[in-house]
């Protein structure tokens, strides 16, 4: 295969758009399809650990990112009631340029990306998706669900947990799977002493507070879910996470029983996690961030995967003519990488699951950090 010239990215959040962002700075030509006609976020936050704000930093938006953020002063293990049982180190790999761990609100994170796509001059189109896709040995014929098409050197399906791309690409590629457990996040007012992030053990899973901006953080609850039936009528979401943070004192307790109240300020989604079996490409079409390796929420490393991705991606496709080589060199530098991101938060909610109390969770935390400080 040839070298690349011009990309087409399926998918406008975190991964497409860090894919995006850094194949222009790689000079290299980019289209970007995105089936969200609004192309905004759900969610509440989001936490940066150290290897996001590096590969942030490669992007050029490091700054920006900490800027609009609260820089996160570690990590620590508590129990049910607030007790300290261990902490767990944020180094900080670009030394006293960024702090080690940043907390941000999903909106404002999107808004810097988008921003940054704009200024590359990389073509958005909203409202469309891929509708057929051709390939040979020089390019892929690409047929638009609004009737258009193109051709590519290149597509990169980042188009989340349920790709599309790899529905019609990756024929034997694994289905998602349910976990056993659900999330739950919700934004509050941060107490000025808040200044780390917090995660809380409890009987059935944990939560967690994490800094956003001087006056806002937000709490997460993963736990494991009663039953199959895993659908929470919105009217009784407040009522709902209530009754399962009934276990927790402390702050966690207090935000309990006097400020959730409002069904419109909670997320709740059932966590579902995927690891697609190497290569991540098929011929010239690529997967990157969720759509190959979507990872539960326990060590906060999907979207820092997900933008490793798309710098190393950029690395090898933008400096080589060799395009099999350089999608081999990506699945050489990625593939062991995201697959122990994977384990490690696999193995932590298993562990919550199976109410596994003796289980070294702070240990096989700070494997992930040591893991993720290494140089992508």
């Amino acid at each position: 295969m040839t070298g690349v010239e011009r990309v087409l990215v399926v998918g406008g959040g975190i991964g497409g758009l860090s894919s995006t962002i850094a194949l222009r700075k790689a000079g290299v030509g980019v289209d970007v399809v995105e089936l969200n006609p609004k192309w905004d976020v759900y969610g509440v936050g989001i936490i940066q650990p150290g290897n996001a704000i590096r590969a942030l930093d490669q992007l050029g938006l490091g700054e920006k990112a900490i800027a609009e953020g609260f820089a996160i002063q570690g990590s620590r293990f508590r129990d049910g009631e607030g007790n300290v049982l261990g902490a767990v180190p944020a180094p900080p790999l670009l030394g006293d340029r960024f702090p080690g761990m940043n907390g941000i609100t999903r909106p404002r994170l999107h808004r810097i990306f988008q921003d940054a796509v704009r200024e590359s001059g990389a073509e958005v189109r909203l409202g469309v998706t891929v509708d057929a896709l051709e390939q040979d040995d020089d390019g892929v014929d690409v047929t638009l669900t609004d009737g258009s098409s193109g051709r590519y050197d290149l597509v990169i399906g980042a188009d989340g947990i349920n790709s599309l791309v790899r529905g019609r690409v990756f024929g034997d590629a694994p289905e998602p799977e349910y976990t056993g457990q659900v999330v739950w996040r919700h934004n509050f007012p941060k107490p000025p002493e808040q200044d780390t992030l917090d995660t809380f053990v409890g009987v059935r899973g944990k939560a967690g507070l994490v800094p956003l901006a001087p006056d806002l953080m937000y709490m997460f609850v993963i736990e494991r879910w009663p039953g199959d039936d895993l659908d929470v009528p919105e009217e009784r979401l407040a009522e709902t996470l209530r009754e399962r943070l009934a276990g927790y004192g402390g702050i966690i307790g207090e935000l309990r029983d006097t400020q959730i109240t409002e069904q419109s300020e909670i997320v709740y989604r059932p966590v579902y996690s995927l690891l697609v079996p190497p290569p991540w490409y098929r011929g010239r079409v690529v997967l990157v961030g969720d759509a190959a390796h979507a990872t539960s929420p326990h060590v906060g490393q999907g979207a820092a995967m997900a933008i490793e991705d798309a710098v190393v991606l950029a690395d090898e496709v933008g400096s080589s003519d060799d395009l099999d080589g350089a999608l081999e060199r990506f699945m050489t530098r990625r593939f062991d990488r995201c697959k122990r991101i994977w384990e490690i938060s696999r193995q932590l909610g298993t562990w919550e699951i199976e109410e596994a109390r003796d289980a070294d969770f702070v240990g096989l935390t700070i494997e992930s950090v040591h893991l993720t400080a290494a140089p992508i």
